[in-house]
């Protein structure tokens, strides 16, 4: 491997003890006429004297002997015009002090004193910026013998990105041009290189350039932008890099478990829903309000977003004290003047709850087990949490008299293939049920699949990323509603400002997105390639899961809303009050008959009779039809 050259201080001072001496010289001869210099000539020897002893030490207490000039920057040149100005104003002064006394030599003109200032900036400045260009030249690789880059960001990065694939001979790669959505930047040069483009045209550079490598500089770039690259490079089978990020550069090297940082919102393929606030400040400044599953990935986000919102009291209900712990802190950290109340109690407890909600005006109900296989495989459980918890909820704030309550849905519960959403569907109806008896404002919310909470797809896929791959893919086919936290939590909050009682809530929220491409978008915008850093891997569809959700009833019609994304149903199908009360008796009576699972994990014949009337009340329901779980199915 070629080394840069290094050129040792002592040859700089060596060369700066002789530039000295040219620089007063060069001052005399440009000040006087040629007849002129040998009566000054004793005042040049003088001055030249005097140069050498204040200049060089002047040099050194400034640093100028402990610099690698072949890396000199902007900061080196403020160095020296400092260093050098400050050596001249000395010389000026001692040379004015000999001047007055006419005891040295009989005068000199004083303007060779700011002529000798400026040769001594352009000769020190220019000699040390001269051993950066002779090291960059001498290590330039050949034109000839390399790959040619695009480079996608002219900023700051794109800017390194250039520096260093010029001055190394190693990368084997040429900067042939930009692309930048910045149109002041277009047709400009940044170290002589061209911007070509904007970014939407990667598509015809790569056609009319000879490219061989892209790499991509932005660091703040949004998913969308990265993606079109991406995708651009894939079509024209031209690899694509992501410049890395200045901890992976620190680390000294770039690995699986350093990646791209990934926001969460790039995944969605669709711009975040924004939610109009106006109404909710009116239902939840100055009221008493109850999240249960405070701890979870929603609960959390509606606590935060709640205490927005300047509450009298907030009351975080959760069974899992670490959690609640974890919420609670986070909490009186951001809002310290805040009531707030942790509240340890399991939803299945309802003589806990009754006293839990004593004075509450609002609650939002997402405490729920949501995990698909996991409640295939544990039928009872998940009747007793998101049934009979539900029950509890609904009834513990009536007897409160609580004004507002909203459930926490999925669009899992629309003709379930799953106990989980055959689950969620029950807990609609009691919750519609109980506004319809008490004409309170209790409403449902249903949404789809939340990006990045816990248990959720993004972490699963994140984790296996960084271990290395494979990322795991039930189907190719796969697809799913998605929406980020923060968009769920905000339509909770519409919800809640909207309801008047008994509505069901649904968002618009795009079309659906295959898993696959989601999968496959995680690992670009982690700075990794599919099937290249990180293959997928296709493990079957599990029991319980559809290919595709559905958010929307075949054959319905759904009321617009004050917002352009939400809409309104109030005629969900529900049982009359009477036959929801005898279901849920017939399903205590199986749930309370549990008995120990068969070895292997197969459902008894307790969980068989649950899910045969699951799918008998509800509409559409077809869980019979899905397989028993096995252990290896659950991830």
């Amino acid at each position: 491997m070629k080394l840069r050259p290094h050129y040792r201080n002592r040859y700089v001072l060596i060369g700066d003890l002789i530039l000295i001496i040219v620089s007063v010289m060069g001052s005399f001869a440009l000040r006087l006429d040629v007849a002129q210099l040998p009566f000054y000539f004793p005042a040049m020897l003088a001055m030249c004297g005097v140069a050498l002893l204040i200049k060089t030490p002047t040099y050194f207490f400034f640093g100028l002997y402990r610099r690698i000039w072949i890396y000199a920057s902007t900061h080196e040149l403020r160095l020296i015009t400092a260093a050098v100005t400050t050596a001249s104003v000395l010389t000026s002064g001692v040379m004015l002090l000999l001047l007055s006394t006419k005891l040295v030599f009989p005068g000199m003109p004083r303007s060779a004193l700011g002529i000798d200032w400026l040769l001594s900036l352009v000769l020190v400045g220019g000699s040390r910026f001269a051993l950066r260009i002779l090291a960059e030249q001498s290590t330039a690789p050949r034109k000839d013998k390399t790959r040619r880059a695009l480079i996608i960001g002219a900023g700051d990065a794109g800017a390194l990105v250039v520096r260093e694939l010029q001055k190394s001979a190693q990368l084997n790669l040429t900067p042939i041009g930009f692309l930048d959505d910045d149109r002041s930047k277009q047709r400009q040069e940044i170290y002589g290189v061209q911007v070509i483009g904007f970014v939407s045209d990667i598509a015809n550079v790569l056609d009319s350039q000879h490219v061989d490598e892209v790499i991509f500089a932005i660091p703040s770039a949004p998913g969308r932008v990265v993606r079109l690259v991406n995708d651009a490079c894939r079509l024209k089978g031209i690899p694509s890099r992501t410049m890395p990020g200045i901890y992976e550069l620190i680390g000294g090297k770039v690995s699986v478990s350093r990646l791209r940082e990934v926001d969460i919102t790039d995944l969605l393929r669709r711009e975040p829903r924004r939610i109009h606030e106006e109404m909710i400040g009116n239902v939840l400044s100055g009221k008493r309000v109850l999240v249960t599953g405070a701890g979870g990935s929603i609960g959390r986000e509606l606590s935060r977003q709640i205490a927005r919102w300047n509450p009298a009291e907030l009351i975080i209900l959760g069974h899992g004290e670490n959690s609640i712990f974890e919420t609670l802190l986070e909490l009186k950290e951001d809002y310290p003047v805040l009531k707030l109340t942790p509240t340890i109690a399991d939803v299945k407890d309802v003589v806990r709850l009754r006293s839990a909600f004593a004075d509450i005006q609002v609650i939002f109900h997402a405490a729920a087990h949501k995990h698909v296989p996991l409640m295939q495989a544990n039928v009872e459980e998940a009747i007793l949490n998101n049934v009979f918890g539900t029950r509890n909820v609904v009834e513990a704030a009536i007897e409160n008299n609580v004004e507002r309550l909203v459930l926490i849905s999925t669009d899992k519960a629309v003709r379930p293939a799953n106990v989980y959403g055959a689950t969620k569907r029950l807990a609609e109806m009691i919750v519609l049920d109980a506004a319809h008896r008490t004409r309170r404002a209790y409403s449902v919310v249903r949404f789809g699949n939340v990006l990045g909470s816990r248990g959720s797809v993004i972490p699963v896929f994140k984790r296996q990323i960084a271990n290395g791959g494979p990322v795991k893919v039930t189907h190719p086919d796969m697809e799913r509603y998605f929406m980020t936290i923060p968009e769920a939590v905000h339509l909770v909050l519409q919800a809640a400002s909207m309801g008047q009682g008994g509505e069901a809530f649904l968002l618009d929220m795009g079309p659906q997105v295959r898993i696959l491409d989601l999968a496959e978008d995680l690992i670009r915008l982690s700075g990794l390639e599919p099937g290249r850093d990180i293959e997928i891997e296709f493990t079957g569809i599990r029991p319980g899961e559809k290919l595709r959700e559905e958010l929307w009833e075949p054959g319905k019609t759904y009321d617009k809303t004050g917002h352009p994304d939400i809409f309104r149903s109030e005629h969900e199908a529900v049982m009359e009050s009477e036959q929801l009360q005898k279901t849920l008796q017939r399903l205590e009576a199986l749930t309370l008959q549990h008995s120990p699972r068969s070895q292997g994990g197969a459902s008894s014949s307790h969980a068989d009779e649950i899910i045969a009337l699951l799918d008998e009340v509800i509409p559409g329901a077809a869980i019979r039809a899905t397989p028993s779980p096995e252990i290896t199915s659950f991830v």
